[in-house]
């Protein structure tokens, strides 16, 4: 699968199958984020990969909007050791992970609602890190791949030298 086909056809996973996901691809959605740009070149990231199954659902149990966590394979949580910037950081390792999962079949969602103290207390994290999201990751059920992506369109969101003059498509 191409880049532009992994971010046409990627949707939001929530439900996941029991099937683990390989050493192989986990290595390569792990080296995905450490190619990742970042400010300075400061690589401020660190990728704590559960798979233990209490705690999933520890996890879960901490994750007010992500309680799906728990039925997850394997979750990776995303610190950052407080540099500046540490979201956008971060947001660019994650979109490869994200991306990288998606070619192998792999499926995750970015879940915001966790208690950062608790998962950080349970995994070890230095309290001086970020913890900016824990995501599950997985093979997506039949009804989690259906999903249909909407999305506005082109000539709505798109302008060409000023706002509201509107992209047209040339083709």
């Amino acid at each position: 699968m191409d880049a532009y086909a992994a971010v046409r056809s990627r949707v939001a996973v929530r439900e996941f199958t029991e099937r683990q996901v390989p050493d192989n691809v986990l290595k390569e959605i792990l080296l995905a984020a450490r190619w990742a740009p970042s400010q300075r070149n400061r690589q401020p990231w660190h990728f704590v990969v559960v798979r233990n199954k209490e705690k999933l659902q520890r996890i879960g149990d901490f994750a007010s909007s992500g309680r799906f966590i728990a039925d997850a394979p394997m979750a990776i949580a995303i610190a950052m050791d407080g540099t500046k910037l540490t979201q956008f950081d971060a947001a660019r390792a994650i979109q490869n992970m994200v991306l990288v999962a998606w070619t192998h079949g792999v499926g995750t969602v970015y879940v915001h609602g966790v208690d950062r103290d608790a998962v950080k207390l349970l995994l070890d994290i230095p309290q001086d890190f970020e913890l900016i999201t824990v995501m599950p990751y997985g093979y997506p059920t039949d009804a989690a791949k259906s999903v249909k992506k909407r999305r506005k369109s082109l000539h709505e969101i798109a302008h060409v030298e000023r706002y509201g003059q509107s992209y047209t498509d040339p083709l």
